[in-house]
């Protein structure tokens, strides 16, 4: 199972982290990704898909046309853990940002 990450790994994961924000109220990051149009959008969520899918660890989203709203937590280990880190990095790269 997945560590949590202390208070301090947090921060420092955010600075790595471009426009990823803690979530209020929870252990949790999110995004907001907007693209051109609704086949971008939902192409950048199927590539994101087989990468959450092999790395066994799925994202809290949902999609409206052209914006894609991401929240990553660990829910097995009731926080935010180098997981979450690991797939936003991913994301950002998919997204091609």
């Amino acid at each position: 199972m997945a560590t949590r990450l202390s208070e301090t790994e947090r921060t420092q994961a955010l600075e790595r982290l471009t426009g990823w924000a803690l979530v209020d109220g929870r252990e949790a990051i999110r995004k907001t990704f907007v693209f051109r149009d609704f086949n971008e959008a939902f192409g950048f969520m199927t590539r994101c898909a087989l990468v959450a899918e092999r790395m066994d660890h799925h994202p809290e989203w949902s999609n409206v046309y052209k914006t894609v709203d991401v929240t990553l937590a660990t829910h097995d280990a009731g926080g935010l853990t180098e997981l979450d880190v690991r797939l936003a990095q991913a994301m950002d790269r998919l997204a091609g940002r």
